[in-house]
């Protein structure tokens, strides 16, 4: 099966540290194959037999042990990938004109209902649910306005890894 491995929480403000071709050997070590990365906020595209349920916490683990760092490893396969892409419009971007950010979600806030727990303004913010992640478009112009800020100072925020829909649209390619 192919997945793809989102860390949180790593490289960001010289916090967390992970270089991305010890990472690569990490997962090579534990077994998977056509490891790749992409780009330095830990993402990593693999091939493995076994399920979601039996690797995360052991990817989680051997992190722990090669970095000193308690990581929290989201796994979606190729299918789930799939399926979110095909639900975003296709001219929903991160470019100059708008920022469009997937914040998957963890098991634990997991629930179409989470669309009512996050504040946002829906007169210049389109935010949706899909299986396992929110969708957040606004006009670039707009976003200083926008409630990004009160997620990441939410009770949920813990729960998400975001990735700007640039970069999943090209997770998808290279899972294919």
């Amino acid at each position: 099966m192919r997945y793809v491995a989102l860390l949180r929480g790593i490289n960001v403000g010289g916090k967390a540290k992970v270089e991305m071709p010890r990472l690569k050997q990490l997962f090579e070590k534990a077994g998977c194959t056509d490891v790749a990365t992409y780009i330095n906020s830990g993402n990593v595209i693999f091939s493995e037999d076994r399920l979601a349920s039996e690797l995360t916490s052991f990817l989680e683990t051997a992190l722990e042990k090669e970095f000193g760092l308690t990581l929290r490893v989201l796994l979606r396969d190729k299918a789930a990938i799939d399926g979110l892409c095909h639900q975003i419009p296709d001219n929903w971007r991160n470019d100059i004109e708008q920022k469009t950010d997937v914040l998957f979600l963890w098991a634990e806030v997991n629930d179409p209902s989470i669309i009512d727990k996050v504040k946002f303004k829906p007169d210049i913010e389109n935010v949706r649910y899909v299986d396992g992640a929110l969708v957040w478009n606004i006009a670039r112009q707009d976003a200083n306005r926008g409630s990004s800020i009160k997620l990441i100072q939410s009770d949920l925020y813990p729960f998400m890894t975001i990735r700007n829909i640039n970069t999943v649209r090209k997770l998808q390619t290279m899972m294919n």
